[in-house]
């Protein structure tokens, strides 16, 4: 079976590959999904064909490249949902080791922001006002990793009341935050947040990463602001069905860390808040596995539930 194996592994790909995204089109893991599906069209001499299947937090997506023939010809462009709909789904539909992640891609922080009408200036700040009077945060949705992170950090380590108001997407919540409609915005760096903050139409108040990110100076990590080893980050990645050819599985990392190294796609990322991540398909199934526990921690701390 190993000469077989291997061929087949030559002979990838010799046709269309279809790359299926979890979300609508517009949103930050569709936008990199398809840049990388046109740069690796043009490596592979194949078309990469990008399919949207928005829905239950990614979980249509995640089924979908479940049940496909592990060929290596259907691809999940995915998101931290991924990790977190392990355990924040009790009905998904699927198995989460159903999968082998072939690249974490980018990354991009958790962050706090909020107006500046608004008289919290930093973190201890915010604390302060939510154990006084309670404040609220808003965030792209129920579910989404922002809505986890912030009712983890806001519960279990500030341990202070904070009320969650769930928008259709960043951009709304984004658009309330700018218009001092809610206390707070809890989003994924990449998520629309680092120009307005850039610009000074928004204040950044705490970043969960290891340090400052570059282009937002100005805005401290957690762990500087007394919170340390709160570290949450939102990322986007490939995945394949697990039962797929591991040389196919190299094949397309190697590929894909190549076009994350361009530097003009670096160029165009990084203004954004994404850094892109670089390794082998071992180093992206260790990641993918240490994210699911993380995720899966703090989902069960916080005891939210989706499904019976």
């Amino acid at each position: 079976m190993l000469p077989l194996g291997g061929a087949r592994a030559a002979d990838y790909p010799n046709h269309a590959i279809t790359m299926i995204v979890g979300f609508a089109p517009g949103g930050f893991v569709d936008t990199l999904a398809r840049t990388v599906a046109q740069k690796l069209s043009e490596r592979l001499k194949q078309n990469v064909i990008v399919e949207n299947r928005a829905g239950a937090g990614g979980n249509i997506a995640h089924r979908l490249v479940a049940d496909a023939k592990p060929d290596g010809y259907t691809i999940l462009a995915a998101s931290t949902s991924i990790a977190i709909n392990d355990q924040l789904y009790k009905n998904k539909g699927y198995d989460t080791q159903a999968f082998t992640a072939v690249s974490i891609a980018a990354s991009t922080p958790e962050i706090l922001a909020n107006s500046p009408q608004r008289p919290e200036k930093d973190l201890k700040d915010v604390v302060a006002t939510a154990r006084a009077k309670g404040i609220n945060f808003g965030t792209a949705g129920a579910g989404s990793g922002s809505f986890i992170a912030a009712e983890y950090f806001f519960r279990h380590l500030a341990k202070v009341p904070a009320q969650h108001i769930p928008f259709q997407g960043g951009a709304p919540a984004i658009t309330a935050a700018l218009g001092n409609q809610i206390d707070l915005l809890a989003i994924a760096m990449a998520g629309g947040v680092a120009q307005p903050i850039k610009r000074g139409l928004l204040r950044g108040i705490a970043s969960a990463s290891e340090k400052r990110v570059e282009g937002l100076e100005d805005t401290p990590t957690y762990a500087e602001m007394g919170y340390p080893g709160f570290v949450v980050t939102s990322w986007t990645g490939y995945f394949v069905n697990a039962k797929t050819d591991p040389a196919i599985v190299t094949k397309l990392n190697q590929e894909i860390n190549a076009i994350m190294k361009d530097p003009a796609i670096v160029a165009k990322i990084k203004p954004i808040g994404f850094t892109p991540i670089y390794g082998t398909k071992d180093d992206a199934q260790k990641m993918f596995e240490d994210e699911v526990k993380k995720w899966g921690t703090m989902v069960n701390t916080i005891g939210v539930a989706i499904g019976k």
